[in-house]
């Protein structure tokens, strides 16, 4: 099954400096109806206007992560960790029994991305952050897990959930493939171009919330970028 979640239709907020639409309930966006997808509890797609941001805020017993569609995000937080994700690059926050941390845009231009939201298998622990380069040409042509809490998945970013995230170029015309095991839930977003999932059509920033498929053939219309979350 894969229900379609075209973008159009998503919620949202217009902060002026942040553009916000949300896949799921979230904030002032409340839908009892879509509270997550399995594990999946937020994606959020965020254009963040130069030279702002999210000031210091707390979170706790989420795995968070974000995937750098343009521009740049600069982090900080509690633990004294710091950094700098790009276009390209991915960073992983386990917020654990608590942390405190920033994101801000200090580039001159719009930064946009995905904020995934994941539940952990286990609450508490420490805090952890991390970051970590995907260069698009190593994903082109094939999904590559980039964030992770499966055994096995050893070169993903880690963490302490039931679930992977995937990200894919694909030019137009190719496909990728993709099995999951029984009982899954997955949730895909194009980032830009727009696919055929099992032949289902997926424009750019629509969701596709997909259960109980075997296997899936994922078919770029034009040239595309897509993101792949499979959860408990």
């Amino acid at each position: 099954m894969i229900e379609l979640r075209p973008f159009d239709k998503l919620g949202g907020a217009d902060h002026g400096w942040l553009k916000a639409k949300h896949h799921f309930s979230f904030a002032s966006h409340y839908d009892p109806n879509n509270m997550g997808h399995g594990a999946l509890r937020v994606w959020n797609d965020d254009e963040i206007a130069p030279n702002t941001g999210f000031p210091a805020h707390p979170h706790a017993n989420m795995e968070i992560i974000t995937y750098v569609r343009e521009g740049a995000i600069t982090h900080q937080d509690s633990l004294g960790n710091e950094g700098r994700t790009e276009a390209g690059d991915v960073q992983v926050m386990s917020a654990g029994s608590g942390i405190r941390h920033s994101e801000y845009n200090l580039e001159p231009t719009k930064t946009r991305i995905f904020q995934i939201w994941i539940e952990p298998t286990l609450r508490g622990g420490q805090p952890t952050w991390g970051s970590k380069p995907f260069p698009k040409a190593d994903r082109s042509g094939k999904l590559v897990t980039i964030a992770s809490g499966i055994a096995g998945d050893t070169d993903a970013l880690p963490i302490r959930a039931d679930a992977r995230v995937l990200a894919t170029t694909l030019k137009a015309g190719e496909s990728a493939e993709y099995e999951p095991q029984q009982a899954r839930h997955l949730y895909l977003v194009p980032a830009a171009g727009a696919v055929e999932i099992n032949g289902v059509r997926v424009n750019a920033r629509d969701g596709a919330a997909i259960r109980d498929e075997d296997k899936l053939k994922i078919t770029a219309l034009e040239d595309s970028e897509l993101v792949l979350v499979d959860a408990a």
